[in-house]
Parts: C-alpha cells; sequence; structure tokens
C-alpha cells in the first residue's frame, strides 16, 4: 500500500500582524522533521494548501531533508477553514484587533482565554445552525478536503506522498476514514501538534488512517519545540 503523509504547518505566528507564515521556531520544526524523514520517506510528491505557511513548511522541510524533494503543488482543498471569521462572528467586537487584545490581556493567560473563546466559537460553526452566517460552512469544508484528498489519490496513483496541511484538513480527514462524530473530531484537531505526522495508507479505494498525530522527531531532538498553536 502506498502513503500519504499529512504533515501539519509548523508553528505559525499567532499575535502577529501576519499570522500565516512561519515563527522562528516553526521554521526549526519543519527542519526536524525534514531530518527524520531523510532516508525514511522518499515521497514522488509534494502537495500543500496554498497559504504561505503550508509553503514555508516544505522549504523548512527541504532544508532539512538535504536532498531535493519534488516541487509542492498547491491545492486549494488543503487549506485551512477561515478561523479569523469563525472567531468573530461568535465575538463581532474581535474585528477589532486592537479591542481582542485589550480584552484577552485582561486575563492572566491570554493564550489559554483565547483557546477557549476558540474552542466555542468553532462549536457555533459546527453545530450546523448558523451556517449561513458563514463563508464556508462546516458541511462545506468537510467536502472540500474530502474531494481533495480522492482527487489527489487519483493523480498520484499508488505513489507516497507528502501534504503540507494544517489541523483542520487532517481531522476533517481522520473524521471522515474512522467515522468520528463532530465532538471527537474537535478534540482530535485541538491536539495536533505542529510538524507532526498523519500517515494514510491507500490501495484503489481502499484507505486507512495508520497513523495520527506523530511528533517523535520532536520528542527526540528537542522536546521544546513541541506546540500546538
Amino acid at each position: 500500500m502506498a502513503t500519504i503523509y499529512l504533515i501539519r504547518h509548523g508553528q505559525a505566528s499567532f499575535g502577529k500582524e501576519n499570522y500565516d507564515q512561519l515563527s522562528a521556531k516553526g521554521w526549526e520544526q519543519g527542519r526536524v522533521l525534514g531530518r527524520w524523514l531523510k532516508g525514511k520517506v522518499a515521497p514522488t510528491a509534494v502537495f500543500g494548501g496554498n497559504m504561505e505557511r503550508h509553503r514555508e513548511t516544505v522549504e523548512a522541510i527541504t532544508g532539512g531533508y538535504g536532498d531535493s524533494l519534488p516541487s509542492m503543488q498547491a491545492v486549494e482543498g488543503f487549506n485551512e477553514f477561515d478561523h479569523t471569521e469563525v472567531v468573530e462572528r461568535f465575538r463581532p467586537e474581535w474585528a477589532d484587533r486592537d479591542r481582542m487584545a485589550r480584552d484577552l490581556a485582561a486575563f492572566p493567560k491570554p493564550a489559554t482565554a483565547f483557546q477557549q473563546v476558540f474552542e466555542q466559537a468553532m462549536g457555533r460553526w459546527v453545530s450546523g445552525e448558523h451556517s449561513d452566517e458563514y463563508a464556508e460552512s462546516w458541511s462545506a469544508f468537510q467536502s472540500r478536503v474530502i474531494t481533495a484528498l480522492d482527487e489527489l489519490i487519483e493523480y498520484v496513483d499508488g505513489g507516497d506522498v507528502l501534504v503540507s496541511t494544517s489541523g483542520g484538513p487532517i481531522a476533517v480527514i481522520a473524521r471522515h476514514l474512522l467515522n468520528l462524530d463532530d465532538r471527537k473530531t474537535l478534540e482530535m484537531n485541538s491536539v495536533i501538534a505542529n510538524s507532526s505526522v498523519s500517515r494514510v495508507l491507500y490501495s484503489g479505494a481502499r484507505r486507512t488512517l495508520a497513523v495520527f498525530n506523530n511528533y517523535s522527531h520532536l520528542e527526540a531532538e528537542d522536546p521544546s519545540l513541541i506546540t500546538f498553536r
């Protein structure tokens, strides 16, 4: 059976003006993963969403891998959902970034406070009760991710491939393959580590989630690199 290596991007720049780029730690996570992949995986193709953090993660992996990897082919279906919209539909006042920063600064742990709001915002989106308020509903997001997976498998026709993507698409693929409910899907999404690897084995119409959220490369080289946001 061939393997699809689903890679969550390295740590993005949370709290910065441009979230959609890797932090210094995110770049190092990618390089560590590249060193770990070398000698284990020789992909016939590399895919990714067309977000900056997806592309930069492949660049970092290539830097650690040493040998040249195939050029990344961008597939919009592997893009993350719009987390900004999801949060702002739940907390409209946070469209004002200064207001959001002030609100979060009032908490002893702003990142924890944001995570709690984010989880509530996700619950609202996933419920389906307000789908008309979002540019992309939870159902539509799932559909485009699984369509991208199906089309990739048809395109590569049996080769091992890397896919640089985000936690949301990885969780949706796990949901699809394991027949999970929405609650469990959100739980899985919340624990996917930056630069972690999940493996989907496939042969014809058969697809199996063989590994989920492996970040042993970070544990072995530098545990301080383990991040989830």
